[in-house]
């Protein structure tokens, strides 16, 4: 196990979250994806301590101990950016370095195009910058994918997959927080969603990549929280490409987007269209990028952040 710093809670935006933090200079932000925790950024914190910077990992809202708000459209773009816009202001702090994995990039994506003068740099994983396209998010989606993808399901079937995930979030977790799956042996598609067809899985491909310990910690999460207001996010996406469309859609700061090589979410060719100050890293790994390459991940960030967001 991995000492990780103990939580405080924090109002901001209205609501309360849980937050760890560590270390002293200046300040770097670490947003965790889904179905994710703080906690996922473990292995981040003693390099970026030990590198100077002050780091703050929210527990966003909606998940483990932190305000679950009840509507839907309480999970949309602007309060998700307008809570990180709070802890810094709780800090007093004028701008950080925001670092996002999954949907954590996705909002940190947004946070540097709605609140520009917040953000001092961006690094994000596995999640590349999303183009806004002539339809909304979710229709394109579902045009493209179908509607047992899981983000059409999320939105097409309110509750479905909620309810799915709170009956074994466990063997949810044993089966989805894997690694080395394509190295297994192909196997055919099963119909159905398939993170649903995750919570009655038995013999999944490839390798946990946590303890049992470090598993207890993300299960006891969820059992404290449940699904909704996490897969709450997904059903803003269709109101978050509204939104968006009334800014300019380009992330000025100095960026860092870091790839694994067999994730399923795949990188986007012209990010720099729309990202032009930015270094791109690829990973022989997952989806699960600084969880599975920890020491990879460390090294790119803390090399990135001494050239592009000194410490001193």
């Amino acid at each position: 196990m991995i000492d990780f710093p103990q939580a405080k809670f924090i109002s901001t935006n209205g609501i309360k979250l849980s937050v760890h933090e560590a270390g002293k200079g200046r300040p770097v932000v670490l947003c965790h994806g889904f179905p994710e925790i703080a906690f996922s950024w473990r292995y981040q914190v003693e390099p970026l301590v030990r590198a100077g910077y002050h780091v703050i990992i929210p527990n966003q809202r909606g998940y483990n101990l932190s305000d679950r708000p009840a509507k839907v459209e309480d999970y949309d773009i602007v309060h998700l950016t307008d809570d990180l816009v709070g802890l810094l202001d709780h800090f007093g702090y004028e701008k950080a370095l925001f670092v996002g994995h999954d949907w954590g990039a996705i909002v940190v994506w947004n946070l540097a195009m709605l609140h520009p003068k917040r953000v001092a740099g961006v690094i994000n994983l596995s999640v590349s910058f999303m183009e806004r396209g002539p339809i909304d998010w979710v229709s394109a989606m579902e045009k493209v994918r179908g509607g047992d993808f899981y983000i059409v399901h999320f939105n097409r079937q309110p509750g479905v997959a909620d309810a799915a995930f709170a009956g074994n979030p466990r063997n949810l977790f044993r089966n989805l927080y894997r690694t080395d799956q394509w190295n297994a042996p192909k196997r055919p598609p099963k119909p159905g969603m398939n993170l649903i067809n995750m919570v009655t899985e038995t013999d999944p491909p490839g390798r946990l990549i946590m303890s049992e310990e470090e598993l207890d910690i993300f299960v006891r999460a969820f059992e404290t929280s449940g699904f909704t207001g996490p897969i709450n996010w997904y059903r803003n996406f269709a109101r978050n490409w509204e939104i968006i469309g009334r800014v300019p859609q380009r992330v000025e700061q100095p960026s860092l987007m870091i790839y694994g090589r067999h994730d399923m979410v795949r990188p986007f060719d012209r990010i720099g269209d729309y990202v032009p100050d930015l270094e791109v890293h690829t990973l022989e790994c997952g989806h699960w990028i600084q969880q599975e390459k920890p020491e990879d991940t460390n090294r790119i960030m803390t090399e990135w952040t001494a050239r592009r967001y000194p410490a001193k």
